[in-house]
């Protein structure tokens, strides 16, 4: 990008399975001049929903990273995925602005 940010994609198929049933294995990710991830959307390992003590216990693999905070994604296709990734590209880019 031309103000020293970049992105960087890692993708294929793989056999569906519990964890990945799309048969998707990604990595999408924005990293600012220092090349410090800011961003990402992956599917690389499991994270524990936020759910009430008395709930359900449910392991996702479909993820986001944005800075520090890591949540749960929905995935529904590849190309929501790609909408949702430059979606929130193009917020961060302007929040880093100071916009």
């Amino acid at each position: 990008m031309d103000n020293g940010y970049w992105t960087k994609f890692e993708v294929k198929t793989v056999t569906p399975n519990e964890n990945i049933p799309h048969g998707i294995k990604y990595s999408l990710t924005l990293h600012n001049p220092y090349n410090k991830r800011i961003l990402g959307y992956d599917n690389a390992h499991g994270i524990k929903s936020k759910r009430k003590k008395f709930g359900a216990k449910r392991t996702t693999w479909d993820h986001k990273h944005e800075r520090k905070i890591v949540e749960a994604y929905e995935f529904e296709n590849a190309g929501q995925l790609l909408e949702d990734f430059w979606t929130d590209v193009e917020r961060i880019m302007i929040e880093e602005k100071g916009e």
